[in-house]
């Protein structure tokens, strides 16, 4: 019998990218799993655990202040059993214990760690603690020592609070109201754009009075639905406000294209470095719909370099996409002084010298329209531009590229024309990027997870659909390489991890409903049927895994997943949006084409359990707001009867918004439908494709709205009349 619980670290088993990394620490770690736990109950020792993700700055801080300590490690390994989670791959895990985080102290955060029971009931919690106290902050290794001391002397009382907060989880995460409400009305967008409008900071973009500022997609689709299918003005203007201020800011990465985390501070300056899969999956989505919406062509073109910084760092080369890349690089030799050895540091690969620009411009001078300008006067043009000057905005002197300058106030500084301007810039922003690629990279998380890619394949098919018919095939890459790999089609079940071959847990609610999101995106890009049926499959079995009909909802793990101490429902948008909203959007959309599913009815449902949320606090349900909104508009259909669609027809409909509007495609003629049911497996003509046959032999579209349709017309732009 060992002296301590745990012998040995077994991480070294692990592919988590996280893990991994800790697989060297003195301390023994432990993944998740039952031998694991059943360790803590056999010793009848406390769980230390600890969750985090390999892009996590304050997570390797922690490692090396106290994991790597030898002390620390000691204490850990013989007075607990100290279990490490990658919070990408066990969200269920991180979702419950994050949750006592926030009810207990009002925040939370990574890297999260907690005191367990052997049962997993949690009883003191917190983020990251240093070694020895620092800025009021306790110290991590007199924490433990008082923990495992509490554990031996009051042991009442930490179960007694161990029952009560578990049961604080239960009721925020899995609880449901004895009498559901009705689903909201039509009045619910309008309500959460008025307290989005509230919220917003109309002097710098975004929301909140100050820092840290992060994205918020899904608020920003609030805002852009209200302002394009409503007429709302004010609406509009936030959403320029916050789309313009993001790009130009230091969030956007002006190199080398892609969304950092978020924004440390009210103006956009200084981002937390890390790319994260998920930003760069809805964000790109979010500006191709304002392109779209507006006009607007620098939205395009930062969803365009966003899309292209996706397939060029985080694309596997068999098409899934990897999921982060880390805030932390070692520094360029260019910054060491001599005989100075490199250090990771936040941001490394992503600031500029001055000195380093015009490194960057070489010598030779750029040709751009009517001038040629040469090298210096470039490196000028670039600093100017991305506010680059001596002593910087940054750490060590450096500086985070902003938009600082308008090519018309350099155009007049520099006696050039703007079109000269903006060529030699685009020419100066490639220098850089060449410049830069030699410098040390960040870290990149190669994990395919199935949810993060269906927001990627649903962002991507947004620019096939809006922008470019190219990045269909990218899409479409993406799609095939998750059902291929993590897709069990006799089991219908989908499972969440891909790394480098090994494919492990079970798929949550989020992988089920974004990768079928991302497949009925692709469908209505393509035509193509198998995509529909796939998505179909897996709404399938969201409806058999993760629906509880008494409750009136949808879990977050399924019906035969491991039992944590609650089982969470994801109501609420946080970093990814909520896995019930969109899943509530999702059946009711499917629900036209599989009628006999209830799909629909589950929606119904669903709105029905949550309304008293969603009205209550709209800008925490965005997700649920958009469903509930679709809902109450009534379905909007296009289909689009045509064995190819025209290019003219794809041209009309990049220009058209349709956000709450589905594009059915199917055959021309009604004899080739019957393949179309199989691969469904249904054996009537749903209503949106029946009696909708092309008319003599051309594309035909029809048009309905909330039941009432347009007649047949070979002019696509005359049906979208129609519904407009």
């Amino acid at each position: 019998m060992p002296t301590t619980p745990t012998d040995r670290n077994r991480l070294d088993e692990e592919a988590s990218p996280y893990l991994e990394q800790h697989a060297d620490n003195p301390v023994n770690w432990q993944p998740w799993d039952e031998e694991a736990l059943r360790t803590a109950r056999e010793h009848d020792v406390p769980i230390f655990l600890s969750v985090g993700y390999a892009a996590c700055h304050w997570c390797h801080v922690m490692e090396a202040e106290s994991f790597q300590d030898d002390e620390v490690a000691t204490v850990l390994n013989e007075r607990f059993v100290p279990i490490k989670v990658d919070r990408e791959e066990r969200p269920d895990v991180d979702s419950v214990y994050q949750t006592i985080c926030q009810l207990v102290s009002g925040g939370g955060g990574w890297p999260l760690s907690v005191f367990l029971t052997p049962e997993g009931e949690p009883f003191y919690v917190g983020t990251y603690f240093p070694r020895d106290p620092k800025r009021g902050r306790p110290g991590f290794l007199q924490l433990l020592q008082d923990v495992s001391r509490s554990w031996q002397e009051d042991r009442g009382e930490i179960e007694n609070r161990a029952e009560q907060w578990t049961a604080a989880i239960t009721d925020e995460l899995e609880s449901t109201p004895e009498q559901p409400g009705e689903p909201p009305e039509s009045d619910v967008l309008e309500s959460a754009t008025a307290a989005a409008i509230r919220s917003a900071d109309r002097t710098h973009g975004g929301f909140g009075a100050g820092g840290p500022k992060f994205p918020q997609p899904r608020r920003l689709d609030l805002l852009l639905r209200a302002a394009t299918l409503d007429g709302d003005e004010a609406a509009g203007d936030v959403v320029t406000e916050t789309l313009d201020a993001m790009a130009a800011g230091g969030l956007y990465d002006h190199v080398g294209g892609g969304f950092h985390r978020y924004a440390t501070d009210r103006e956009w300056t200084v981002p937390h470095f890390e790319k994260m899969l998920y930003d760069n999956a809805e964000l790109p989505r979010l500006y191709f719909e304002a392109a779209q919406a507006t006009g607007a062509e620098r939205y395009a073109r930062v969803a365009s370099e966003t899309v292209a910084f996706l397939e060029r760092e985080l694309q596997h080369p068999e098409g899934g996409f990897y999921s982060t890349l880390d805030a932390q690089s070692r520094t360029p030799d260019a910054r060491l002084d001599e005989g100075e050895e490199p250090e990771d540091e936040e941001g490394a690969f992503y600031v500029w010298t001055p000195d380093e620009v015009r490194a960057a411009m070489g010598d030779d001078p750029i040709e751009a329209a009517d001038a040629t300008v040469d090298a210096e006067t470039a490196a000028d043009l670039f600093c100017d531009r991305y506010g680059v000057e001596s002593g910087g905005n940054f750490e060590g002197g450096t500086t985070v590229l902003t938009v600082s300058a308008g090519y018309e106030d350099l155009a007049e500084t520099y006696d050039l024309s703007e079109e000269t301007v903006e060529r030699v810039l685009m020419a100066a922003r490639t220098r850089a990027f060449d410049a830069r690629a030699e410098r040390p990279r960040p870290a990149r998380d190669e994990k395919v997870l199935a949810g993060w890619n269906g927001l990627a394949i649903s962002g991507i098919a947004t620019g096939a659909r809006t922008l470019d018919p190219a990045l269909v095939a990218t899409a479409t890459d993406a799609l095939d390489f998750v059902r291929d790999h993590l897709w069990d089609a006799d089991e219908r079940r989908l499972k969440r991890r891909f790394k480098g071959g090994d494919v492990q847990v079970e798929g949550y609610l989020d992988d089920y409903a974004f990768l079928a999101t991302g497949a009925f995106d692709c469908y209505q890009v393509t035509g193509e049927v198998d995509h529909l049926a796939f998505a179909v499959d897996l709404a399938r079995t969201i409806r058999s895994e993760f629906w509880d009909d008494e409750a009136g909802t949808l879990y977050y793990t399924p019906e035969h997943g491991e039992g944590l101490v609650t089982r969470p429902q994801e109501l609420n948008d946080q970093s990814t949006p909520s896995s019930l909203g969109v899943a509530a959007g999702l059946f009711d959309e499917l629900d036209l084409f599989v009628p006999d599913e209830d799909f629909g009815e589950i929606t119904e449902r669903l709105l029905a359990t949550h309304a008293d949320r969603i009205r209550s606090s709209p800008l925490e349900h965005a997700s649920l707001v958009l469903a509930a909104d679709a809902h109450a508009r009534g379905p909007v259909e296009l289909t689009l009867a045509a064995d190819e669609v025209p290019a003219s027809w794809r041209e009309t409909l990049a220009e058209t918004p349709l956000l709450t509007g589905v594009v059915a495609p199917r055959p021309a003629s009604d004899d080739d439908l019957d393949p179309w049911l199989d691969s469904l497996g249904i054996d009537e003509v749903p209503p949106i494709w029946a009696n909708r046959e092309a008319q003599d032999g051309e594309p035909t579209a029809y048009a309905c709205r909330d039941f009432t349709c347009s007649p047949p017309q070979t002019d696509l732009k005359a049906a979208l009349d129609w519904l407009n």
